[in-house]
């Protein structure tokens, strides 16, 4: 069984819309909790223009399943880690003014600053995962870094998916055979909606989480 994080950076989106507390975040956490999934991802950003920080807090006093709070790992962003421990982070390698995840990381170029990041984290018995390309010299040197997980970036899978599924999920059929292969968990994410979750977790072996927001929300819609 494939765990289900609902990523509610959305939520957080049309919220700050209005400046006001409607829908309200943490109500809205609780709800999908009720409603079966088994964990919260948030990625709060440094302009905080979706996930402010005061929500992280706020929320992991009311989180029951398994929180995972995704980000670039600044001085900030760790600070913010330290004061509510997750059951999990995420590194990923936004830039300031990436509008989204773009891209995996670099794991050998950033082998050491990666390190360094997951070191503390074990330290305070925090589960991590890097966020990568579905390449295999990524994943072996996130397994290099200490990481107990990768979590591959799917928006290839995505958008080649509508025109030929087997071959958009090759990379990761490839590449999650090795992951597999190395000991290393495998996570999902970006992109990921009930058009193509079905056919990609079926073929990736051993699939523990996908993180599911920005396709949910937009579906939800109709």
């Amino acid at each position: 069984m494939v765990n289900l994080s609902v990523n509610i950076n959305k939520i957080a989106t049309l919220r700050n819309a209005r400046g006001e507390n409607s829908p309200n975040l943490v109500n809205f956490a609780i709800d999908v909790e009720n409603f079966g999934d088994n964990g919260i991802t948030v990625h709060p950003r440094p302009d905080e223009r979706h996930i402010k920080y005061k929500d992280v807090t706020d929320l992991k006093n009311k989180i029951k399943t398994e929180f995972n709070i995704e980000g670039n790992p600044s001085k900030n962003f760790l600070k913010l880690v330290r004061s509510n421990k997750p059951t999990q982070v995420t590194l990923v390698p936004d830039g300031l003014n990436d509008i989204t995840s773009n891209k995996g990381w670099d794991t050998i170029k950033n082998e050491s600053f990666l390190k360094d990041c997951i070191q503390e984290l074990k330290e305070l018995r925090i589960r991590t995962s890097i966020f990568v390309d579905p390449e295999q010299k990524m994943i072996d040197g996130a397994l290099e870094s200490g990481a107990d997980r990768i979590e591959l970036y799917t928006k290839s899978f995505a958008d080649l998916y509508p025109i030929n599924p087997k071959k958009a999920i090759q990379r990761y059929i490839i590449a999650s055979d090795h992951a597999n292969n190395i000991g290393i968990g495998i996570n999902a994410g970006h992109d990921l909606s009930l058009e193509n979750i079905e056919f990609f977790s079926k073929n990736i072996k051993n699939l523990k989480e996908v993180s599911i927001g920005h396709a949910l929300i937009c579906e939800s819609l109709y």
